[in-house]
């Protein structure tokens, strides 16, 4: 049973073929939980736009509910002139639009993750961290401790210091055992 079925992500179909010149991609920040209703709004005035979604599966009192969410929550990409800006603009949906200064880079990721979406490959949306980053171990015998990434190990596993008694440890996590501290931060405020 889906609670937010799957809207339009991708308008028009040919939108990846659209000259880079004459409609240059933007990057729409939203209030919380616009996204689609953005979307909806571009795709009413033929602006392009892309809002990749993936399915999350929740369990409860033994059904399934199906949603389909936002790969990055709070942002929507979309094409086309200073007049597509201002259509997104009238929307009143959008908190700030941010520029893009690297055109043909995002171009390339946004194509890039539609063709891994049209292989059907399932997308998980995970934070991004670095070297430098401060994290926190949600799993495993280090659940609870915070450390900082010290550098990646392929493209799963992370080298984590982790300090305890002012003397510093590192260990070699999974990506999915930590989340950026900030973000654990955020949610407690």
């Amino acid at each position: 049973m889906p609670i937010l079925k799957r809207e339009v992500d991708l308008s028009p179909s040919h939108l990846f073929e659209l000259s880079a010149t004459e409609h240059p991609w933007w990057v729409a920040y939203v209030r919380s939980r616009q996204e689609k209703g953005l979307a909806r709004h571009l795709a009413g005035h033929g602006v392009g736009l892309y809002l990749p979604q993936a399915e999350k599966r929740v369990r409860r009192a033994g059904r399934t509910f199906v949603s389909s969410l936002p790969l990055f929550p709070g942002y929507l990409f979309f094409r086309g002139p200073a007049e597509a800006r201002r259509t997104a603009l009238r929307s009143d949906l959008i908190v700030e639009i941010l520029p893009v200064s690297d055109q043909a880079g995002l171009d390339a990721e946004l194509r890039n993750l539609r063709l891994l979406q049209e292989a059907g490959i399932p997308l998980v949306p995970h934070p991004y961290l670095e070297p430098g980053d401060e994290v926190e171990v949600v799993d495993g015998p280090f659940r609870g401790v915070t450390g900082t990434v010290l550098r990646e190990k392929g493209p799963l596993r992370l080298v984590v210091s982790v300090t305890f008694l002012r003397q510093s440890v590192a260990a070699e996590l999974d990506r999915e055992a930590v989340v950026p501290l900030r973000r654990r931060l955020a949610a407690a405020g």
